[in-house]
């Protein structure tokens, strides 16, 4: 349970669902095109327990559905819901930020790239309403109440 502080923090209730890397590299694995229990267990070489508990947080949390398999079969699949789709570009922020700071040059890494042109991704960027590009210190965190 967050505190009074961090309840008003979005990024302490984000955190609540996707602050444990499993979490985010089950995402990951899934937009990679990963449905089954089977093949996330195959493809992270987790533990089967901590698997079905982060799944299950997953699909408690509106980010992954579970249905039935598309082959139907009688498996059950995890699929992306609209809320687990639009964390897309937190994954490819950390990714960026990790091929940016955590590799040597000559090093051996995966890369996302635009299916089409099969060319790499644009760095993502903060911007203002106005299109201007943000650094932190051109924003204020402020406390409002939404409707």
């Amino acid at each position: 349970m967050l505190d009074e502080v961090n309840a008003q923090c979005p990024v302490a209730r984000a955190l609540q669902v996707l602050g444990d890397r499993w979490a985010l590299m089950i995402l990951r694995d899934a937009f990679d095109g990963l449905r089954r229990f089977s093949e996330f267990q195959k493809n992270l070489g987790l533990a089967k327990n901590i698997l079905a508990s982060r799944l299950k947080l997953l699909v408690e949390s509106g980010l992954l559905a579970l249905q039935p398999a598309s082959d139907g079969s009688a498996y059950k699949e995890y699929v992306l819901t609209e809320k687990g789709r639009s964390v897309f570009p937190i994954v490819v922020g950390l990714r960026q930020w990790g091929e940016h700071y955590l590799f040597e040059a000559g090093e051996t890494r995966s890369a996302l790239v635009d299916k089409t042109h099969e060319r790499p991704l644009e760095t993502l960027q903060v911007r203002a309403a106005d299109g201007r590009v943000l650094a932190a210190q051109d924003c204020v965190r402020k406390v409002v109440r939404h409707r």
